[in-house]
């Protein structure tokens, strides 16, 4: 079926501009009821302003849409509470979160400020976290929910001079490996989106090209599908330019060392068949790899008599 978001509720966190406005303007045109939350501040994080989201909901009202604008600041609990409680006396209830906000100090690590390292973790991955568990007693009320993450490449894959960005990136991963399970019984999915677009962040260092092919529409029906009533759960899609693929956590199958000299040597003589990923595995959870690793051993004991 078509997705829709008929009598659902979203909200999409980091919307007054970019991929955040993207998203919302997505799930407003299918059908849902968008809270459009934007701090309002500038990239580095600093300053705040309400205009932005306002004109969000203005763009989704004007087209026939439901939309509230919300300013809180996704790092303060208090705000995500008010929040919450924003959303429901509006419209009763919260569907889906999309969480987007995000800002960038960039500098090599040699000469990063620890206070830029912890207040770009304090929003992506703190930000992330609190935004996510001001709604979850409402979806686990309502035995429904889709909650999205934004990673990116710079964690997953690495980029210089984003250690801050990168390591928190990287955390909202683990974040929704873990809530896909505590969320599982109450009908809650958990997924991630890994965008590459042209934003308020990053667009002043393209050329007019890049901009174009790295838009953010191009982004958004990713992230949406992720949130709709037949996402699957504990999924990263990357997506842009037109390119949506699967990100995928594997291992090696591996050297079983039990009952044989294990010393850094030994590994090291046999690190290429270690690192070898030919027959690599996805491993579904953290208990699958100890399952496996101790039938290995306990196979290598018995073999040995």
């Amino acid at each position: 079926m078509p997705v829709s978001f008929k009598d659902q509720v979203a909200i999409v966190t980091g919307a007054g501009g970019g991929l955040g406005r993207s998203h919302a303007l997505t799930l407003a045109r299918h059908g849902a009821a968008v809270v459009v939350n934007d701090f309002g501040g500038a990239r580095d994080g600093s300053g705040a302003a309400t205009d932005a989201a306002q004109a969000v909901v203005q763009e989704i009202t004007d087209a026939g849409g439901r939309a509230i604008a919300n300013a809180g600041n996704v790092a303060s609990q208090d705000d995500m509470a008010a929040m919450v409680d924003q959303t429901l006396s509006a419209f009763g209830r919260i569907d889906v979160l999309i969480n987007n906000a995000g800002i960038l100090r960039d500098k090599s690590f040699a000469k990063m400020d620890m206070e830029d390292f912890r207040r770009v973790v304090e929003v992506h991955l703190m930000g992330t976290t609190i935004a996510t568990q001001a709604v979850w007693a409402q979806m686990r009320k309502q035995e429904y929910g889709r909650i999205l993450v934004t990673s990116s490449t710079s964690g997953s894959h690495g980029n210089f001079g984003q250690s801050n960005y990168g390591a928190a990136k990287m955390g909202v991963l683990g974040l929704m490996n873990v809530l896909h399970f505590e969320g599982a019984k109450y009908g809650i999915h958990v997924n991630a989106i890994v965008p590459t677009a042209a934003t308020r962040m990053t667009g002043d260092m393209m050329d007019p090209e890049m901009l174009d092919l790295l838009a953010p529409e191009l982004v958004s029906p990713a992230a949406v599908w992720l949130v709709s009533r037949d996402a699957p759960s504990r999924t990263a899609l990357l997506a842009g330019a037109g390119t949506v693929a699967r990100l995928a956590l594997v291992e090696s199958q591996g050297v079983c060392f039990t009952g044989q000299d294990f010393t850094p040597d030994a590994v090291g003589a046999r690190f290429d068949e270690i690192a070898d990923l030919d027959g690599q595995i996805e491993v579904q959870a953290g208990l699958d790899h100890v399952a496996r690793i101790v039938a290995n051993a306990r196979a290598a004991l018995a073999a040995q008599g």
